[in-house]
């Protein structure tokens, strides 16, 4: 897991969280402790193998969760042990001078590694977890990505269905009966339904745990109604069976039977929606876009490939390519062509700096263009054929992204919004908003095209407008390849002795 999701920093954070529980609720043994110290060691010293992982599990704060519970693991079997070998008088001063002690150069070693910079500080993702505001008001570009978004109520039931329901019952019967792995349940259920509200992403995280506990709840209800539906074989073997079976039993045999059609009929209508889930939502490649027509039938827009493809073919090899960093693995990849920014995202400044090219005029953006050596530029346009997760739909990220930084300080998103407090791309439109590259560069010649029937050219299928700044030339670009659904436009970047012409 290590390998290949970062998201095993939860777990390396769950499991010490349960320990600690454990030792709070004096639920603490001997064999716990061998349990954890045996995973903790060979777990950190496994990751560690894993190169761009390195020393970060002795490094990071997302990590100190860990070596803290193991070392207080360690404290509680050293004082366990003097206590059954000291009298309790000669082991309370002990106790108390050694905590003070330890507690005291813990914190010392703490802040002089804090200040050093030895042990990171945590990034803006898990911040962001415990402060769902702060990515907005201090780095964007975390708010900006769709699955650091908040999950809406909507997906909560489309991914889980009836778990959404079972999850509660499962929780209330795992604090009816207290064991040490209920305890880690019920832990892994409450701290893994908080972070999957504040990020949609952690759905993943959230999946096995709502079926583990709707698990426990339908066994117990089963188990509860089923020794309810037949209860003839009782009555016939022995009458004081029979009738201490009734005094016990709350419901009747109907109502046993009618409880447990309707949750086998709900249980099975769950495995057809999980069915259909994942051939609608989750089967389809994001590069392959698919939609219906009118008449129910099968539309696929191939556009990303087409215009990779085009790229490849028709390019230097050496030629340096500005997107949005949405499309900078896909462009890598199918491509092979040389990017500025990419899903990675860890250059900040990088990414800031091409968002202000975006939200500036073309000469402004041509000097950061220049400046970064570009050969290329592509964006993604859905007016057409009404694909909403465009460039247009990610400007005001671009805007904000491209502010963030000091060379980007000119830069305001409420200049981007119309007089009323809109953004929007129709003659109410903002001014500095229908002169910037990307109005340009995505509405370049599209006021001269239909796009539904009953509506003027230049109408915007995703905005449900018609786009205000129609007549305009490019200057600074000259259009290179537009593909045939008008997804993926193409820029080629003047040199400098064209421009204005």
């Amino acid at each position: 897991m290590v390998s290949s999701w970062g998201g095993y920093v939860f777990l390396i954070n769950l499991i010490p969280l349960h320990v600690l529980a454990l030792v709070v609720t004096g639920r603490f043994s001997h064999r716990i402790y061998i349990a954890y110290s045996i995973v903790y060691c060979v777990g950190t010293i496994l990751s560690m193998q894993i190169s761009f992982v390195g020393f970060q599990p002795v490094q990071s704060s997302e990590h100190m969760l860990a070596l803290g519970v193991f070392g207080l693991c360690q404290i509680h079997a050293c004082v366990d042990f003097l206590r059954s070998k000291m009298s309790y008088e000669h082991f309370d001063i002990l106790f108390k001078a050694l905590l003070g002690f330890i507690l005291g150069i813990a914190l010392l070693v703490g802040v002089i590694l804090s200040i050093t910079g030895k042990v990171s500080p945590w990034t803006g993702r898990f911040y962001s977890l415990l402060d769902p505001s702060y990515a907005k008001n201090h780095i964007p570009i975390i708010a900006s990505v769709s699955e650091h978004q908040p999950t809406s109520w909507a997906s909560f039931y489309f991914d889980l269905q009836i778990l959404v329901f079972l999850f509660p019952a499962g929780l209330y019967l795992c604090f009816t009966k207290l064991t040490d792995a209920n305890i880690f349940i019920i832990l892994y259920g409450v701290t893994s339904i908080y972070f999957a509200g504040v990020m949609v992403r952690l759905m993943l995280v959230l999946a096995p745990v709502m079926c583990i506990l709707s698990g426990i709840a339908v066994s117990h209800l089963m188990a509860k109604y089923i020794k309810s539906v037949d209860n003839s074989q009782v009555k016939t073997q022995d009458p004081r069976k029979a009738k201490k079976f009734e005094q016990q039993s709350t419901v009747s045999s109907e109502t046993a039977i009618a409880f447990v059609f309707v949750l086998s009929f709900l249980l099975i209508t769950y495995a057809f929606h999980c069915t259909w889930v994942t051939s609608e939502a989750y089967s389809s490649p994001s590069i392959v876009l698919g939609a219906r027509s009118h008449d129910g039938g099968r539309i696929i827009f191939d556009d990303f490939r087409e215009a990779y493809y085009w790229l490849q073919m028709n390019t230097p090899e050496d030629a340096k390519i500005m997107s949005w960093w949405d499309y900078g693995y896909q462009i890598t990849a199918m491509a092979n062509r040389t990017i500025l920014v990419d899903n990675n995202t860890w250059n900040n400044t990088h990414i800031s700096r091409v968002g202000q090219a975006m939200a500036s005029t073309e000469d402004k953006a041509y000097e950061i263009m220049h400046e970064l050596d570009v050969s290329y530029v592509l964006v993604i346009f859905g007016g057409l054929t009404g694909y909403s997760s465009d460039d247009i739909n990610k400007f005001l990220w671009m805007v904000r992204i491209g502010g963030s930084t000091d060379r980007g300080a000119h830069i305001k998103e409420q200049d981007y919004y119309s007089p009323s407090g809109e953004f929007r791309v129709d003659k109410e439109g903002s001014h500095t908003f229908q002169n910037c590259l990307m109005y340009k560069m995505c509405y370049y010649r599209f006021g001269q095209v239909y796009t539904e029937g009953g509506k003027p050219p230049g109408y915007d299928r995703v905005r449900a407008a018609e786009i205000g700044n129609k007549d305009f030339e490019l200057d600074v670009l000259e259009e290179a390849y537009t593909t045939e659904h008008w997804l993926v436009r193409i820029y080629k970047v003047k040199d400098l002795r064209n421009r204005g012409v």
